[in-house]
């Protein structure tokens, strides 16, 4: 075996890896993802490990692992040395590392988001400290026009400006001119492939962005495995789960790649904070019916800092066209929110945060003063945004999202609200004509999270 590979990777990969030389191996019948998590908990329930499995005394670990996989296969793969031998070669020349999940330059991020879903091996080229660092994942369809490219090439600069890692998934259109976007400003990217990987490292621009430490490609495919339309949908969940926001910057309605993944993300995974859809020039349809599934509008930074502002969770601001001063978090917040609304400052005993008071329940004069407070808030944000969820609510007014909805709840039987059923978003009741008051010095342009 090769000591560069810790022995629990090599074991993971002959039990899991096609080890492919540049075609098919239709001859190794290796575990499914499924099939491997079980053997997995089934060696830590008997406090061992994968690498267990290639000792001289393995035969009654592999008896014991029958129940789970039968032991003749698990044999036949793992006797696959010689073929993993050449396939290490092959990697190693084009400079190509391995991590599974067994050690600990796994990428950390990955296993918190992704638990046990967590590809049980990555392979990568670069400097692989950046799949920790977080950022903003740039997606798109592959063919767009060169508007649309230039304009993911601008959103390149500003990331690379705000000295944040971008994340795409290495294919034509969008990602590509997000990601050559960054390079340009002498940004970090990483890009995660579906395929190919070994002919993706000898591309000579990629070449050079590694060798400047500002790329890394990775995958949890073999590196010589061909274009797979599974293999490329399901690709999308590590771009999620290795960022902190998102940006679609175009997407087909209910079909393709980047639907379905940024449709995956608002409704199941949920890995990043916010995903946004650009906000500017033509709209297409997708883009609108991400937003009604949850998705923001781009606020459009003007710059690195106000970009790296957004990211930090500093300032959410929300404009479709311009990006507006944002309001800060805290004290400070409160204090315009309620100048901005004309609305008296809450004594201290009255913040909004504090938990052990159930304002929507108290039927104290003073409570009630305040509740009347809450609710011309509340009609007033969503007389802006249009609907927002409990956290949304929580967020803005800096409280405990059990508070936001006892008042959203309240305002509901109420009638002032109404209750999106399948999102779970609130809205004011459709029949109903609320006056939109301007807020003034303290308007709120943060938006509404997913």
């Amino acid at each position: 075996m090769v000591e560069s590979i810790s022995l629990n990777t090599q074991a993971i990969l002959l039990l899991t890896a096609p080890l492919l030389d540049g075609k098919s191996n239709k001859h190794a019948d290796i575990l499914k993802p499924s099939e491997y998590n079980r053997l997995a908990r089934h060696l830590k329930n008997r406090d061992r490990k994968p690498a267990d499995l290639l000792k001289s005394d393995a035969e009654k670990l592999l008896e014991e692992c029958h129940t789970v996989v039968s032991k003749d296969r698990l044999r036949k793969l793992l006797d696959r040395g010689v073929l993993l031998t050449q396939a290490i070669d092959r990697w190693q020349a084009r400079t190509i590392w391995v991590v599974s999940r067994a050690d600990s330059e796994y990428p950390r991020i990955l296993k918190d988001k992704l638990k046990t879903d967590a590809p049980a091996v990555l392979y990568g080229c670069g400097n692989r400290e950046l799949l920790n660092s977080g950022g903003l994942a740039v997606v798109g369809s592959r063919k767009v026009n060169q508007k649309l490219s230039e304009y993911a090439r601008e959103i390149g600069h500003f990331v690379a400006s705000s000295e944040r890692v971008l994340i795409s998934g290495g294919a034509k259109g969008i990602d590509i001119a997000a990601m050559r976007g960054a390079w340009e400003a002498g940004g970090k990217v990483v890009g995660v492939l579906a395929h190919s990987l070994s002919a993706k490292v000898v591309n000579r621009e990629n070449r050079n962005m590694i060798m400047k430490g500002l790329l890394v490609l990775v995958s949890p495919y073999d590196p010589s495995a061909g274009f797979n339309v599974g293999h490329a949908m399901a690709r999308n969940k590590l771009i999620y789960a290795l960022a902190d926001d998102a940006l679609v910057v175009n997407a087909d309605f209910k079909k393709g790649g980047t639907w379905n993944g940024a449709e995956a993300q608002l409704k199941k995974w949920h890995f990043v904070r916010n995903i946004y859809v650009r906000s500017t020039g033509d709209i297409s349809e997708g883009l609108e019916g991400l937003k009604k599934i949850g998705a923001l509008p781009w606020p459009n930074p003007k710059s690195g800092a106000q970009l790296n502002d957004l990211l930090s969770g500093k300032t959410n601001t929300v404009s479709s066209s311009t990006s507006q001063p944002a309001l800060p978090f805290g004290d400070e917040k409160q204090t315009k929110l309620n100048k901005g609304t004309n609305l008296p400052p809450l004594r201290k005993q009255e913040t909004l945060g504090e938990k052990p008071r159930i304002i929507g329940k108290s039927t104290s004069d003073e409570a009630a003063d305040l509740l009347n407070k809450v609710k011309e808030l509340i009609v007033q944000l969503l007389n802006q945004h249009g609907r927002a969820s409990a956290s949304d609510i929580a967020s803005l007014l800096s409280v405990m999202k059990g508070q936001a909805s006892e008042w959203l709840t309240q305002f509901t039987r109420e009638g002032i609200l109404e209750k999106d059923s399948k999102s779970g978003m609130y809205m004011l009741r459709r029949e109903d004509t609320i006056e939109n008051e301007p807020l003034g010095e303290g308007t709120i342009e943060e938006p509404i999270k997913s």
